[in-house]
């Protein structure tokens, strides 16, 4: 490895957030899939939980919309919905889905500077029935136009750029996140991977 690989290298584990994570549940295409990936990557999140209950496992993703960023994440798949969610809870405090109802909360409401888990659903239905009652909360992103959706891969960037924000304004760039431990696996990974 190069002194300037290894210098990126450790600069980006320095920066990597261990207390906000995305969820995906039944997204179809993994084109969607890749690019929410490329964006945590953007960000700093670290692992994401895919959960895909009624839908075939996903084998690879979209390798054009990522740009390979899935092999610097940490992915958990999951195929039942209480796992995953059993997983998600060991870890962050709190969890929004990215839906529409009566008590929904404004994207700009949400505190980042919590451990939160954000929960985006598939194209065609959203957060399904069964996840919303697993949540604490609903939030939506405000539109004024007359489609009042985004593709999954933009919501979740507009909703992740703002956890960048008001993380980065908290000073959680600052400092490390991960532990020793945490770090020293990543490190070793990543060290082989950069050989690929």
């Amino acid at each position: 490895m190069t002194p300037e690989r290894e210098e990126r290298l450790s600069f980006v584990l320095n920066k990597r957030q261990n207390d906000l994570t995305v969820v995906l549940e039944n997204v179809f295409d993994p084109h969607n899939i890749s690019a929410v990936m490329r964006t945590c990557d953007a960000v700093g999140i670290q692992e994401i939980y895919v959960l895909n209950n009624r839908i075939p496992r996903h084998k690879k993703w979209g390798r054009q919309s990522s740009s390979s960023a899935a092999k610097w994440l940490t992915i958990h798949q999951f195929s039942d919905i209480e796992e995953c969610f059993k997983a998600i809870r060991k870890k962050y405090n709190k969890i929004f889905a990215t839906h529409l109802s009566s008590s929904s909360v404004d994207l700009y409401d949400i505190d980042f500077t919590e451990k939160v888990a954000l929960v985006f659903g598939n194209e065609h239905s959203g957060v399904s029935e069964e996840v919303l009652p697993l949540v604490d909360g609903n939030f939506i992103i405000p539109q004024v136009g007359i489609i009042r959706s985004l593709n999954i891969s933009v919501a979740c960037a507009v909703t992740v750029y703002e956890a960048f924000r008001q993380k980065n304004k908290a000073g959680h760039y600052n400092q490390r996140k991960l532990n020793e431990a945490e770090s020293q696996i990543l490190w070793n990974e990543w060290s082989l991977k950069n050989r690929e």
